[in-house]
């Protein structure tokens, strides 16, 4: 009984909330309106929620952008995206490794808790449930366009079969590393198309169209095409956007301006010009929704899948792609693992928030199902950090955050509070890190503390 009444609370909370009413004082209609909702459960009786964008960046560095600390180059759009929204400093992706930390953002569940691994494709399985399927079934269009990494066709894994409606993409790295691909893979009910469609400019090994350019492109229309209204019943949507960028391995960029004449090495004017070029079509989606007049009733959520790689030739310091952390994607230090992350939803986020409150990727499912005004499936490892975009104080918080790097003789690291525990290798020695004076990770401090490892052993031992 207790746990209904919270429930309902805490939903109440939400809905005065997102709708700019305050908890306390609603007038009588607003009371009978609130009291319709949640004894109603028509279509009718929900109010217009609002739609919900996730890009998602590939081997993006918590020190790429200039709005955390990047001085080498700009990125305008995504520092503007910032200053509207929430900039959050101690986020988390949810694996060192694309398929895995991919997986957490639409389970909702740390690694540890995952199938998935970092040397080999494990397609999601029947039973796992996905932030796109929670969302389809409550009402919202959903597409995926780019990378998927979690299942192909023929598997229980594939997008349609995982909540999306829509699929343009690839299912895997290896095809999406190629940015002048030959094809693409649709799923497009509406059209009846379902299968690979060619593009014939790029045969022959030719390169004329860039995929990060048609999938900017598809998200646009697809925004156009699916823009809530009443032709639709203000049907509401989810796209996750993801660009297999700024990594610069086969193919590059197809320009380095507009660092040509910098006396940088080349991978550096390639890795600076990717991540300009990501930026840009940050600039033509959120024109594109300014047009539409739906900024006010969309969220985005921009992050990346993994910390930086030396990819194609580039040095790690050059840009301080990590920031002042220690680690590369594949490392359990805070280099591999802590990313940007930014939110932003004009007149419901307020403008200008950085926060340094911890949080992961296994919070977005259940964040997103709370601006949708539904639940999430229970058997998840995330919380709702709703309050924390509104900016009131976030109640409940994560005791710890766990990662397990499977494909490295199960690596594991903890943290619990400003302490961080990791282990190379299952008998590896831990090393100890205070991330409030090292944030680093650079004195371990194991030794001269050790009934702080002894917590941690617990928390290990009990651990997945």
């Amino acid at each position: 009984m207790k746990s209904t009444c919270f429930n309902c609370s805490r939903r109440t909370l939400i809905l005065a909330l997102l709708s700019g009413t305050a908890l306390f004082g609603f007038s009588p209609g607003a009371r009978a309106e609130l009291s319709f909702i949640f004894t109603n459960s028509t279509a009718a009786a929900m109010p217009r929620r609002p739609s919900i964008i996730l890009i998602v960046a590939d081997d993006l560095g918590y020190g790429d952008l200039s709005c955390y600390g990047q001085t080498k180059f700009q990125t305008p759009n995504l520092d503007r995206l910032a200053a509207g929204g929430i900039r959050f400093t101690s986020y988390y992706a949810g694996d060192a490794v694309s398929s895995p930390s991919r997986a957490s953002l639409m389970l909702g569940k740390d690694s540890g808790h995952l199938k998935q691994r970092a040397d080999v494709d494990v397609p999601l399985t029947a039973d796992d449930i996905t932030v796109a399927q929670v969302l389809q079934q409550s009402g919202y269009h959903t597409a995926l366009i780019g990378e998927w990494d979690l299942g192909g066709d023929g598997t229980s894994g594939a997008p349609w079969n995982k909540g999306f409606d829509e699929f343009a993409g690839y299912f895997d790295s290896a095809d999406a590393e190629n940015y002048y691909a030959d094809y693409i893979w649709r799923h497009d009910p509406t059209t009846g198309f379902h299968g690979r469609e060619m593009l014939y400019p790029n045969t022959g090994e030719k390169k004329s169209q860039y995929l990060p350019d048609i999938f900017t492109t598809a998200a646009i229309n697809f925004v156009k095409n699916n823009q809530p209204d009443q032709f639709n019943r203000y049907r509401p949507f989810f796209l996750l956007l993801n660009y297999k960028m700024p990594g610069v391995g086969k193919a590059a960029v197809p320009t380095d301006a507009p660092f040509s004449g910098e006396s940088w090495p080349q991978p550096e004017k390639n890795q600076a010009a990717m991540i300009a070029r990501l930026d840009g079509y940050i600039g033509q989606l959120l024109e594109q929704l300014q047009k539409l007049g739906m900024t006010n009733n969309t969220v985005i959520f921009f992050t990346s899948d993994t910390g930086p790689q030396t990819n194609g030739g580039v040095g790690l310091k050059f840009f301080q792609s990590a920031g002042p952390f220690r680690g590369i994607r594949g490392d359990l230090y805070d280099g591999g693992l802590r990313v940007p992350m930014i939110v932003h939803w004009p007149g419901k986020i307020p403008a200008g928030q950085v926060s340094d409150f911890p949080c992961a990727a296994w919070d977005f499912l259940p964040t997103a199902t709370d601006i949708a005004l539904i639940q999430s499936p229970t058997n998840i490892d995330g919380i709702s950090i709703l309050t924390t975009l509104f900016n009131q104080i976030q109640t409940n918080r994560h005791e710890s955050f766990y990662w397990k790097l499977q494909s490295r003789d199960e690596a594991q690291a903890v943290r619990m509070g400003d302490w961080k525990v990791m282990r190379s290798k299952a008998d590896a020695p831990l090393e100890l890190y205070n991330l409030k004076t090292d944030p680093g990770e650079t004195n371990n401090v194991a030794g001269k503390n050790p009934d702080v490892i002894k917590r941690f052993q617990g928390v290990l031992k009990n651990s997945r």
